[in-house]
């Protein structure tokens, strides 16, 4: 039970320690980091409900916390779509920071 919310954490717990180590920023700029967010939020979780109501897509029960969002999906859906972007960007980040302070932009 909860693996999914157990998936997301350790996702973010891999990337969220690069934010004060390699000072990147990006929570710091966090209206640029919602100008990213929320289009991407809007086009999964409409793709998402349009899959589930088709019933393409389902949850499995035993996997998640039992709270549910209207149109059949889970919280950690929803959730999922918040964390992974703000991984992918801290890590692009990153890489843009450790890359620019070895001079090789």
């Amino acid at each position: 039970m909860y693996a999914y919310l157990a998936v997301l954490l350790g996702c973010l717990l891999c990337a969220l320690w690069l934010e004060p180590v390699l000072r990147v920023g990006v929570l710091r700029q966090w209206r640029r980091l919602l100008l990213v967010a929320v289009p991407v939020l809007a086009v999964f979780v409409a793709w998402d409900l349009a899959a589930i109501a088709a019933g393409h897509w389902s949850f499995d029960h035993d996997q998640v916390l039992g709270v549910w969002l209207p149109g059949g999906m889970p919280l950690e859906e929803l959730l999922f779509f918040l964390v992974v972007p703000l991984c992918a960007i801290l890590g692009y980040e990153a890489v843009r920071t450790v890359l620019a302070r070895y001079g090789r932009s």
